[in-house]
C-alpha cells in the first residue's frame, strides 16, 4: 500500500532513498528531503506491507502541461524483484494521478521504461 509521506518517516524514507547512486551524499539526501517537505508540487509516498516499509517514489506535478515526473524510485534491497517498484508506478498512476502523464527523468528513465 502506497502512503504519502510524513515527517515523522523522515529517517525510512532518507535510508531508502540513499540506495539511489544519486543521494548517497547525507547533503544532498537531506536537500532531496527538505525538498519533498517544503515543495507542494513534489510529492514523496512511501510504499509499505503489513508493518515495514520497504519502497520509495518520490514525484514532482506538472499541473501545467498534465505531467507527473517520477524523480525518485527505490526499493529495498532485500525486497527488490517482486514488483514492488512496479506496485508503486500503478498506485501512483491509478490511485493518485489518473487523470496524468506518468514520466520519467533521466534517474528513473531505464526503469520506468520496464513497467510500460
Amino acid at each position: 500500500m502506497l502512503i504519502r509521506y510524513k515527517k515523522s518517516m523522515e529517517k525510512i524514507a532518507m535510508g531508502l532513498l540513499s540506495f539511489m547512486p544519486e543521494e548517497k551524499d547525507v547533503k544532498k539526501l537531506t536537500g532531496t528531503i527538505r525538498a519533498y517537505e517544503e515543495n507542494e508540487n513534489w510529492q514523496l509516498y512511501l510504499w509499505k506491507e503489513n508493518d515495514d516499509v520497504l519502497g520509495a517514489i518520490g514525484v514532482k506535478v506538472e499541473e501545467a502541461n498534465g505531467e507527473v515526473i517520477v524523480q525518485h524510485i527505490s526499493v529495498n534491497p532485500s525486497h527488490r524483484e517482486q514488483g514492488i517498484g512496479q506496485k508503486m508506478i500503478h498506485d501512483v498512476r491509478e490511485n493518485y494521478y489518473s487523470d496524468y502523464q506518468i514520466v520519467a527523468n533521466e534517474l528513473t528513465k531505464s526503469f520506468l521504461s520496464k513497467c510500460v
